[in-house]
C-alpha cells in the first residue's frame, strides 16, 4: 500500500513539472527554487552563528566579571593591610597642610665681614673657614697683619673680603687708575663690584673720584705684593743690611768657614708643628715641631750674621751665611748661643728652641735662602 502511495506521488511530480515545461516556465522555476535554496542556507547560517556569539559573549562576560571581582577583593585587602601597616603616614597625609611661605636660596654674600679669630684658628683654617685663599686673607688684613701670617692671635678682629683678591682703604689724593694697575685689575672691575656701591654716573674722573677717604673697597682678584721687611738677604760681606729688623743685627764684614751646600736637619723632630711652606701666604719656611730648650743646630758649616731678637715677629733668631749665595735662618729661639761673625760647623748648636716673638707655641721657624732660587722649600733640601 505505501509503495502505491509512493508511486502515485511521484507520478503527480512528474505531472505538474511536466505541465510547467508545456508552459515554458521551467527557466524561471529553477531561478525561484534556487533563490528559495539560497534563503534558507542564508537563515541557517545566521541562526547558527548568532548562537556561537552569544554563548561566547556570555562566557566571555562571565570571566571579565570575575577578574573584577578578584580585583576588587584584593585592592581592598591591601588597603587594610596599608592602614594597619602605617596608619601614621595615612594621618600625616590626611593633615598635611601647603606651606604657604616661598623659600628663597642663598645669596653669594657681597659684603666684607669682621670676623674673631678664635683659638687653634691659623691663616689657613680662617680662609678654609670662607672658602677664600690664604693670600685673600693676608693682603686684606695688611693693615693688621703687615704682611705675616704669625701675627693672627685670639681675639683679633679680621676683615673677611666676600671673593677672592684683596682689599684696599681708599686714601685722599688716590686714583682708581693707579689702585687698580698696582692690584693689577682694570678699574671697571673696583666700580662695578656691587658691594662697593660706587655709581659710574656720579663717580667723576676716575683719576680724582669721589670716593671718602677710609673707604673699605673690594679689589675682585686683585693681587698684593709681600714685602721683605722682616728678613732680608744678609750675608757676611753686608750684614748691616739688617740694622731696621732689630737690635740682634750685625754691623762688620765678616770671613771664615764656607759650607758644603749639604743641608742636615736642625732639629731632631722632623715634623711639622704649624705653617707648611706657602709662598702664596708670605710663609717662605716651615715650623718644626719640638720642646721647650732643645737644641738647635746649624745645618751646614757658616759664620753667624744675626744673632738676637728680631722686631719684626721673628723674636730670637739666628741667620747663618754658608758662602756660594746660601743662608739659613732660625727663628723664635729661647735663647741664641752665639755672637756676630762666630764661625759654626755643620751640627754646632746655635740656641734652643722656644716660643719668642709671634709664635703660637714652641717651634722652630727654619728657612733657608739661595740668591739664585730667592727662599726655597726646606722639605726639598734637608737630609
Amino acid at each position: 500500500m505505501q509503495q502505491k502511495d509512493e508511486q502515485i506521488t511521484q507520478t503527480g511530480k512528474q505531472s505538474i513539472w511536466e505541465r510547467i515545461r508545456q508552459l515554458g516556465l521551467e527557466p524561471a522555476a529553477m531561478r525561484g527554487l534556487t533563490l528559495v535554496a539560497t534563503a534558507l542556507m542564508m537563515a541557517l547560517v545566521v541562526w547558527v552563528m548568532s548562537r556561537y556569539y552569544v554563548s561566547v559573549e556570555g562566557r566571555r562576560a562571565a570571566e571579565v566579571k570575575a577578574v573584577v571581582a578578584t580585583q576588587s577583593r584584593s585592592s581592598e585587602a591591601a588597603a587594610l593591610f596599608s592602614q594597619a601597616a602605617e596608619p601614621a603616614a595615612e594621618s600625616d597625609a590626611i593633615r598635611r597642610e601647603l606651606n604657604p611661605d616661598t623659600i628663597l636660596p642663598m645669596r653669594a654674600r657681597t659684603e666684607i665681614i669682621s670676623y674673631t679669630v678664635q683659638a687653634g684658628d691659623n691663616l689657613f683654617s680662617i680662609a678654609e673657614r670662607f672658602n677664600l685663599r690664604p693670600e685673600t686673607v693676608l693682603w686684606s688684613n695688611r693693615y693688621t697683619l703687615g704682611d705675616d701670617p704669625h701675627f693672627i692671635f685670639p681675639g683679633q678682629q679680621l676683615l673677611i673680603s666676600p671673593v677672592d683678591g684683596t682689599l684696599h682703604r681708599w686714601s685722599a689724593g688716590e686714583g682708581l687708575n693707579g689702585v687698580a694697575e698696582y692690584y693689577q685689575v682694570m678699574p671697571d672691575a673696583i666700580v662695578n663690584y656691587p658691594g662697593n656701591h660706587l655709581a659710574a654716573a656720579t663717580i667723576g674722573d676716575y683719576s680724582s673720584p669721589n670716593i671718602a677717604p677710609g673707604t673699605m673697597l673690594v679689589v675682585p682678584g686683585g693681587k698684593g705684593e709681600f714685602t721683605d721687611w722682616r728678613t732680608p738677604r744678609i750675608t757676611r760681606e753686608e750684614p748691616a743690611t739688617a740694622v731696621n729688623v732689630g737690635p740682634g743685627a750685625c754691623t762688620g764684614s765678616y770671613d771664615g768657614v764656607v759650607g758644603t751646600l749639604n743641608f742636615r736637619w736642625p732639629v731632631e723632630d722632623h715634623t711639622l708643628s704649624g705653617y707648611d711652606y706657602a709662598p702664596s701666604a708670605n710663609h717662605l719656611g716651615i715650623d718644626l715641631r719640638g720642646k721647650m730648650g732643645d737644641p738647635v743646630k746649624a745645618v751646614d758649616n757658616g759664620v753667624v750674621v744675626y744673632a738676637g731678637w728680631n722686631d719684626w715677629g721673628y723674636g730670637n733668631m739666628v741667620v747663618v751665611d754658608h758662602g756660594s749665595g746660601w743662608q739659613s735662618l732660625y727663628a723664635h729661639l729661647a735663647e741664641v748661643d752665639v755672637v756676630c761673625g762666630q764661625e759654626v760647623y755643620a751640627g754646632d748648636k746655635l740656641g734652643s728652641m722656644g716660643d719668642t716673638g709671634e709664635a703660637e707655641g714652641v717651634h722652630l721657624h727654619f728657612e733657608l735662602r739661595s740668591d739664585e732660587y730667592g727662599r726655597v722649600n726646606p722639605w726639598d733640601f734637608l737630609q
